[in-house]
């Protein structure tokens, strides 16, 4: 039996040294020391011997098996550090390497049509504010001649937070009211922001919309100042060559009120499907601020004048990158908003 014993613990550790792998270690231990194994199966055989020699074989297969055991051990710490530091390498990092360059983000095509029109104005003297997209019923209508009972407020779609005083702005126009009431003319300003109006949306109408309003109150300023002001503004957003129109329109806070229009920019004033035959697109709506307008702010339209517009950022943009439809703007769609920087 003694012979059997160390037969077995010499093979066995000669077949430990040669496993290479965790897997082939596993298979081992159950070969040679799980219960089935080949020393388990050796010691069922104690129970066939004389009873005086029992004990000193016994005593020599407890030590056959702590030899196996710690040799396995060992051998199981060796290839887990083998196993290490071969993860290690494969997943080394080379730091001489130059690293990937983190992607960077853009500007949405509303911001960057929004900093054109401003950086324009403001090179012309304008200063740029901002006002409040919670607006009171007074400065969104009232102070731009729009009172309670006056047909003009069908033209727009009011969404109120709490009726009949606090409502979300449907244009820009209010912080007309607030500049001037805070300043003496001479005033110039443009103001970009946010507006809404209860409407259904479409290829070109959003619920929600930015919008971009000017204002300049001085001394003797005219419809000339107005018409050479923004026939400059489409040369500079379009092209040099660009043709302006100026047609009567009506709203309620100027007077005379007009629309704008430029030269298409598909068939250059031709006629095509884009301009509906008409070889012009209309871009903003523009007036003479209204005397009462000036007078409810306390400035004597009989000293001053003033003349104002708003457009549609959105609308520039997609006039000026062939954007067929404005709720591009709000999907979120990268590779919609990837195309612009």
């Amino acid at each position: 039996m003694r012979e059997k014993l160390a037969a077995l613990q010499a093979r066995a550790l000669a077949e430990l040294a040669d496993v290479g792998d965790l897997e082939a270690l596993e298979g081992w231990r159950i070969r040679v020391l799980g219960s089935r194994g080949e020393l388990r199966e050796l010691q069922r055989g104690l129970g066939g011997l004389p009873p005086a020699e029992r004990p000193a074989v016994g005593q020599a297969f407890n030590q056959a098996k702590n030899a196996l055991e710690g040799a396995f051990a060992e051998r199981q710490a060796a290839l887990n550090a083998l196993a290490l530091e071969r993860e290690l390498a494969a997943q080394r990092v080379d730091v001489t390497l130059p690293g990937r360059p983190p992607s960077v983000g853009r500007l949405h095509p509303t911001t960057l049509i929004i900093k054109q029109i401003t950086d324009f104005f403001v090179s012309m003297g304008f200063q740029v504010v901002e006002g409040p997209e919670v607006e009171r019923d007074l400065y969104n209508f009232e102070l731009l001649n729009i009172p309670q009972d006056h047909p003009a407020r069908d033209m727009w779609d009011t969404i109120y937070v709490d009726p009949p005083e606090v409502l979300l702005r449907t244009h820009t126009s209010p912080m007309q009211a607030r500049v001037m009431e805070r300043q003496q003319p001479p005033v110039r300003v443009v103001v970009p922001g946010r507006c809404y109006r209860y409407e259904a949306q479409d290829a070109t109408h959003e619920w929600m919309f930015y919008q971009i309003e000017g204002l300049a109150v001085d001394e003797g300023l005219t419809m000339a100042d107005l018409k050479g002001t923004l026939s400059a503004f489409a040369r500079r957003m379009f092209r040099p060559d660009v043709r302006t129109r100026f047609r009567c329109d009506y709203f309620p806070f100027v007077e005379p009120g007009v629309d704008m229009s430029i030269s298409c920019h598909v068939c250059n004033g031709v006629g095509c499907r884009v301009c509906k035959g008409t070889g012009w697109i209309e871009i903003l709506g523009a007036g003479m601020v209204h005397p009462r307008v000036l007078e409810m702010v306390g400035y004597d339209p009989e000293r001053y004048s003033g003349w104002a517009f708003g457009m549609g950022p959105e609308r520039i943009a997609m006039l000026k990158y062939d954007i067929p439809d404005i709720r591009y703007f709000y999907v979120n769609d990268l590779r919609f908003l990837e195309q612009f920087r």
